[in-house]
């Protein structure tokens, strides 16, 4: 299965460092039965990829909030894991805030990962905004959402693993 597992830079530098993504369990993204239902209009699988790598990049929007002196970029590492690796909360059904939410329970590898998704630098002053506006939109602020919403208009980067120390 594979899973993606929100981060910011600080935390992939830590990743790197460590050698893995840790510590378990992880929360990640991936292709849920909850994240088919939802996204009834496709059975296409890289739509539904695509949309978890979504998910997993407004989660790690959620961690820059909580990180003020962290670039202000998204980071998403998508890595595959044994099915078994990975467990969805049957209860959460179609709750928007934890469509595609999966635990990985144990640590990962860094290696093992398939690609690091990042912000392009341009992007930092719109994720910036959007981290800034999170609890405004939280709480049903029109104008907070549609600066959150700013953020997603900037498509994550791919790299490969082997680009990690150029991207920290």
């Amino acid at each position: 299965m594979r899973v993606y597992v929100p981060l910011t830079l600080s935390g992939l530098s830590e990743a790197y460092r460590s050698g893995e993504l840790g510590p378990a369990p992880l929360t990640a993204y991936a292709v849920t039965p909850a994240l088919r239902e939802w996204l009834t209009y496709s059975d296409d699988i890289e739509e539904l990829e695509y949309a978890a790598l979504s998910r997993a990049a407004a989660a790690s929007l959620r961690l820059l909030a909580g990180e003020p002196d962290a670039p202000r970029r998204r980071v998403v590492v998508a890595v595959d894991v044994p099915d078994r690796a990975a467990t969805a909360d049957p209860d959460t059904g179609l709750d928007a805030s934890t469509l595609g939410e999966v635990r990985v329970l144990g640590p990962v590898p860094l290696a093992e990962a398939a690609a690091v998704h990042v912000d392009a630098d341009d992007a930092e002053p719109d994720v910036d905004a959007a981290a800034a506006a999170l609890g405004a939109a939280d709480h049903g602020d029109d104008d907070a959402q549609f600066t959150v919403d700013g953020a997603e208009d900037h498509e994550l980067l791919w790299f490969g693993v082997q680009e990690v120390p150029n991207l920290i």
